[in-house]
């Protein structure tokens, strides 16, 4: 399936269960700098917490997005079809690896957790199509998400990440600020998940860092690095640019409201 004909698929599953980055329309976000024409100056530098960090809290979407058909359309962004868009040598698979993920671009793609409405894990997260919110507050740094109405901790109270813990789907995250980087380690994720729509692994061997950065007031970088030994031969790379979606907040989006392709997937992949 190429890629721009997933990338539909992908927006009609999603329409179909809930209004897709569904936002409160025109309510000002508080202390958003503005130009003298009351346009959001998403260029103005970066907010402070009170003491002195930058402030990564705000609404946010993926700004490197899959490219639109004429007329326009809603597509998440590159690395979620593929991960390893724009890495020159692509992944360092492990033999097998890569098989895998060509396998799980079959149709019906009845393993991937997104089309059976499950949780996908923390770093896909970042790539979709629906907005994230981050909630900055002492100790603690929170990733809401408009998918499934999820939600992520990431502990900066000085909690070292568990060791082998009881896995789940976005494991465990302990961050800590490297002068104006907030830079998060986490582990104990869930065997058999997916990096993205087109079914590149991660299990649970892996350990992962991410390197939030914001730019100035609208732009927000994430660096991640993925160091999985029993998927790949050595640690990569890649990186995140994110964009602020200003007054505007997150509603209410339930997968499995509406849905009704899953049954009939299923019920195909049965009789086969």
């Amino acid at each position: 399936m190429g890629r721009s004909r997933w990338c539909w698929t992908v927006v009609i599953l999603l329409l179909t269960s809930a209004p897709l980055s569904a936002q409160w329309v025109d309510y000002p976000t508080p202390g958003l700098p503005r130009t003298l024409e009351g346009k959001p100056n998403l260029a103005a530098p970066a907010p402070r917490t009170s003491d002195g960090k930058p402030d990564l809290s705000g609404v946010w979407d993926a700004q490197d997005k899959v490219p639109c058909a004429p007329g326009g359309c809603t597509c998440p962004a590159q690395q979620f079809l593929n991960i390893a868009w724009g890495l020159k040598d692509g992944l360092p698979y492990r033999p097998g690896m890569g098989e895998l993920a060509k396998a799980r671009q079959q149709p019906p793609k009845v393993d991937e957790p997104l089309t059976r409405c499950l949780p996908v894990g923390a770093v896909e997260r970042h790539t979709l199509p629906t907005l994230r919110k981050i909630v900055q507050a002492p100790g603690l740094l929170l990733i809401l998400n408009e998918y499934n109405l999820s939600y992520r901790q990431i502990f900066t109270d000085g909690r070292p990440v568990p060791v082998n813990p009881k896995p789940t789907w976005d494991g465990y995250s302990s961050g800590k600020w490297d002068g104006d980087t907030m830079v998060v380690e986490s582990a104990g994720f869930r065997d058999g998940n997916w990096l993205d729509a087109f079914g590149d692994p991660i299990t649970d061997a892996a350990k992962v860092t991410e390197r939030f950065r914001r730019v100035d007031y609208g732009h927000l970088e994430i660096e991640i690095t993925i160091d999985d030994p029993k998927a790949y031969t050595q640690p990569w790379t890649f990186k995140l640019n994110q964009v602020l979606v200003p007054d505007a907040d997150l509603l209410e989006f339930i997968c499995h409201e509406g849905e009704k392709d899953v049954k009939h997937m299923l019920a195909g992949q049965d009789a086969k």
